[in-house]
Order: structure tokens, then sequence, then C-alpha cells
């Protein structure tokens, strides 16, 4: 049994980490556990992650634990990948930084699963110095990205930093479980 980490940050694009979770059910052989940062919960309840994943959904590094190990470690230490996705232009600076002030980036800094980023962000946000600065510095590190599409954004404009489709962060996310 394979197990996905995946991490729910605060995007629009929140919506199609569901169909995520629904294809690596659908594929059996793997268990998935959602870390949603607190921005996230303002776009998809945990209990839809929950009831998808049929495992419990992490937010709060200060949640009582499920088992003795702090939650962020146990995930960490059982992790095969952990992926972020919709990835925001917030959690990937953090990432970058090894800053580690919430669940999902308690995680981060914890695995040593290979990661998966898929980005979801405004076009301005996706192109600025500083997120490529961060994206080269993640990539150096050995993260690995799917690349965002292009298209109409939540802000209501057109260009790059819409989150690729489930199916293709799904089939990236499988070649490196197969990989490792």
């Amino acid at each position: 049994m394979k197990n996905v980490l995946l991490g729910v940050t605060g995007s629009i694009a929140a919506y199609k980490a569901c169909e995520l979770v629904r294809l690596f059910v659908k594929h059996g052989n793997i268990d998935v556990h959602v870390i949603m940062t607190e921005a996230a919960t303002e776009f998809v309840t945990p209990l839809t992650f929950q009831t998808l994943s049929r495992n419990p959904v992490s937010i709060d590094m200060f949640d009582s634990p499920q088992e003795w190990t702090p939650g962020h470690i146990s995930l960490a230490e059982r992790a095969n990948i952990l992926i972020i996705a919709p990835c925001t232009a917030n959690v990937i600076a953090k990432t970058a930084l090894g800053l580690s002030d919430n669940m999902l980036n308690s995680t981060a800094l914890a695995t040593k699963a290979p990661m998966l980023i898929a980005p979801a962000m405004n076009t301005g946000m996706l192109d600025n110095p500083a997120t490529q600065a961060n994206m080269k510095v993640l990539c150096a590190r050995g993260v690995s990205f799917v690349e965002s599409d292009s298209g109409d954004l939540a802000c209501g404009t057109t260009g790059r930093g819409r989150m690729a489709q489930p199916h293709i962060i799904y089939n990236k996310a499988l070649e490196i479980l197969e990989s490792t």
C-alpha cells in the first residue's frame, strides 16, 4: 500500500483536489491523507476530503494526534509522496524558506518523501521574480512541479496560473511513485 499525502492550500482550485483524491482512491492500493491549510477550509470543507479519502483530515498542528507521535511527524514518515495541489505562492515561499508555522509546511519540512507541487495563482503572482526564485530553490532541492495551465483565472483575467487538471497531477504522481 502506497501512502499519498495531499496538501491543499487556500486557492479556488481547492475543489479540483477533490477529484485528485477520488482518482487515487479509485486506483486502489493507495491510502490518501489530506492536510489542509486554514485558508483551504474556506473553499472546501474538511468533511469533503475525509469522506473522499476515508481518512481523518489534518489542519492544525495542535489538534490531538491520532497516534502517540505528533501528526506532522507520523504523516511525514509514512508518506511515499507529498503532493501540494493547489499550491499558492505563499506556501511555495514558506516551503522554499523552510518555514513550519502550520501543519502542511511542518510536514513538508519533516518528510523525506518526494514532493510534487501544482501551483495555482494569478499570472502576476506566478511570474513574479520572488515566486520564480522560490520555485527554482525548490527544484534545486529535488521538488517536482506540474506546470500551470493557461486560461480564465478566478480574478477575471486570462493567463497562466490555473492549477493543472487533476488527471495530469495524478499521472505525474504515479510516475514518481513507480520510480521510488
